[in-house]
């Protein structure tokens, strides 16, 4: 089975800044807690950082919209000019910055001008953004680039081995779990990067194992994520 299946059929629990590690980000988190509507927050880092993570677990937790490459230039757009927009979403959120096209970007800049117009009055929004290079890194029009850079802005790391591996056997021990060190590395190493994932995948092995009434090891972990009946149940 491709690890590609198995990640469709054990899937993550929905980003929420409860299930967000900290890590080194403990100030970007804090930010992202914290924002507000008028204020604007922009969040880089490489690839496994946890941008979009965060960006969705911010958006999950008040009335919000997410805006990627995916939507449409003239939605965005709409969004910048419609005096109605704080009365129903007090964040928009915009993912990937640096995948958008040249349209879907006028519409962003957009979204900056109405934010900034609107962030001292009652139509007022919080504005989140994330990109992979800091702002003036990135290959965007000058205005645009300078407007990420308004408010506030960090730079997320991504969890090192020994975060995850304190973060999942701490999970395990509340789930009363016991895991040794050679299967988180064996997780690590196999399955998946993402720590939800990794969460996801504690919780089946811990009802696979009672299943079965055996200890969790590397070849009952193999047993399971090849156990069709049980990853489909």
């Amino acid at each position: 089975m491709s690890r590609q299946l198995l990640l469709e059929i054990i899937p993550a629990p929905d980003p929420t800044l409860d299930n967000t590690l900290v890590g080194q980000n403990g100030a970007a988190i804090d930010a992202a807690r914290a924002l507000q509507p008028g204020r604007a927050l922009y969040l880089w880092g490489p690839p496994g950082a946890g941008r979009s993570h965060l960006l969705r677990a911010m958006a999950g937790g008040r009335p919000s919209v997410l805006v990627n490459s995916e939507t449409n230039s003239a939605d965005i757009l709409s969004m910048a000019t419609s005096s109605a927009l704080a009365q129903e979403i007090k964040l928009v959120a915009v993912d990937d910055i640096q995948l958008m096209d040249d349209a879907q970007l006028a519409g962003v800049f957009a979204l900056y001008n109405h934010w900034r117009e609107s962030a001292t009055t009652s139509s007022a929004f919080a504005l989140a953004v994330t990109g992979d290079r800091a702002p003036m890194m990135m290959s965007l029009r000058e205005d645009l680039r300078t407007r990420l850079g308004w408010d506030l802005v960090f730079r997320l790391e991504p969890l090192s081995d020994a975060d995850k591996y304190a973060a999942l056997k701490t999970h395990a021990r509340q789930l009363g779990l016991p895991l040794s060190d050679d299967v988180l590395d064996w997780m690590l190493t196999h399955y998946s990067r993402d720590i939800r994932q990794l969460f996801a995948l504690v919780d089946a092995i811990d009802r696979y194992s009672l299943s079965k009434h055996r200890a969790v090891t590397v070849p009952l972990m193999r047993t399971m994520l090849s156990d069709r009946e049980f990853l489909q149940s």
